[in-house]
């Protein structure tokens, strides 16, 4: 039996986009992304589906928005003291991350995304703002005790974590890559393209 979740206090503003993208993330553990529908979801944060559809367009967009609100959080930069070491943990860190949920979520909108070209103009935005956040303070830190150039370009700086994506859609995340793949990316490929 379904339990009814609209029993409750009425919210507006952030307050129900904050309760609709939690509902959306709980939804998405619980059923996987297949199985998502916006009337779960409605149900869940006690509201509508038009209170649903007035901020998203369907499924694939607004469970965008709660993953990358919640699921998403910004990995813990690392920060040894060394740029191989630092690089290294934070593709360990994204690797761990990618759990079956999560690669179920990503071919899921991915599948959505196929003809929609809003759609997948939205992922692109929500990864180009996330990698950068990621290696900036990294590759500041290593420019700061000489250990890389100043005049790297962008698509270099991010170039780990596009590699470990690649990675981690062709091969699963976690275990699945094993450190020696992590080392190589790294010390293979990063590294002697960014050193002075």
């Amino acid at each position: 039996m379904q339990v009814d979740h609209r029993k409750g206090p009425r919210r507006r503003g952030e307050a129900l986009e904050e309760a609709i993208m939690r509902a959306a993330v709980d939804e998405l553990a619980e059923v996987g992304y297949t199985a998502v529908s916006m009337e779960r979801i409605a149900i869940r944060a006690r509201t509508s589906k038009a209170a649903l559809y007035r901020r998203w367009t369907g499924r694939a967009d607004l469970i965008i928005d709660a993953y990358f609100r919640f699921a998403a959080a910004e990995l813990e930069v690392p920060d040894t003291g060394s740029l191989r070491t630092d690089v290294i943990t934070l593709l360990r860190r994204t690797a761990d991350r990618a759990t079956p949920a999560m690669l179920h979520l990503v071919f899921g909108v991915l599948a959505d995304a196929g003809m929609n070209d809003d759609l997948r103009r939205k992922i692109r935005e929500r990864l180009s703002m996330m990698k950068p956040k990621q290696m900036h303070g990294i590759l500041e830190r290593a420019e700061a005790r000489g250990e890389v150039r100043g005049d790297l370009p962008e698509r270099l700086r991010t170039l780990p974590l596009d590699l470990m994506r690649n990675e981690i859609l062709q091969h699963g995340g976690g275990p699945a890559v094993p450190d020696e793949t992590i080392e190589e990316i790294v010390d293979q490929v990063f590294l002697p393209l960014v050193r002075i």
